[in-house]
Formats: structure tokens, sequence, C-alpha cells
């Protein structure tokens, strides 16, 4: 049984994480970002391999990966204004 919502999660942060001037790529922020954008999204489990195969190109190309591209810019931006690794807040957020 695996959660494809996690895995899609990930390719996003490795993704966006470059184009985002204010994220902060540290563990408690990286976790932070993980956590605010899983609690938001909906779980997608899979217990097979056709399944995963199939609900993989569904997340890829339909609303799901925007959804969640959206869900992990919110995420940026509010780990940023809110961080817990002591870094001082992001002013422009």
């Amino acid at each position: 049984m695996k959660n494809l919502t996690e895995d899609l999660v990930w390719e996003l942060y490795r993704e966006l994480i470059p184009e985002v001037p204010d994220a902060h790529d540290c563990p408690v922020c990286r976790e932070d970002v993980f956590v605010y954008a899983l609690n938001r999204l909906q779980p997608h489990y899979v217990a097979t391999l056709k399944g995963e195969v199939v609900s993989r190109l569904e997340m890829q190309i339909g609303q799901s990966h925007t959804d969640a591209t959206v869900v992990m810019m919110d995420a940026f931006r509010f780990v940023a204004a809110n961080p817990r690794c002591g870094r001082a807040p992001s002013p422009g957020t």
C-alpha cells in the first residue's frame, strides 16, 4: 500500500524549490512544507502496480497536479513567513 500524494509532493518540492526565492531548504522547513501540503491534499492510496501506474498518469496530467502545485506554493509561503528553524521570517511574505 502506498500514498501517491506523498510522491507527488516530493517531486513538486524538488521541481519548485529553485523557483521560490524565500524558500529555506533546511530539514525543519522541508518537513514543514511537506506536512502543510499533505494535510491539505487528498491522499491517494494504491495497492497494486497497475493501480500505481494508472494513478500516477492521472495525477501527472490531471487536476490533482495543478491542485498540488498550488498547495505547495502556499506551503512555501507559509513556512517562509513562519519558520521554526530559527531563521528570521522572510520579509516578502
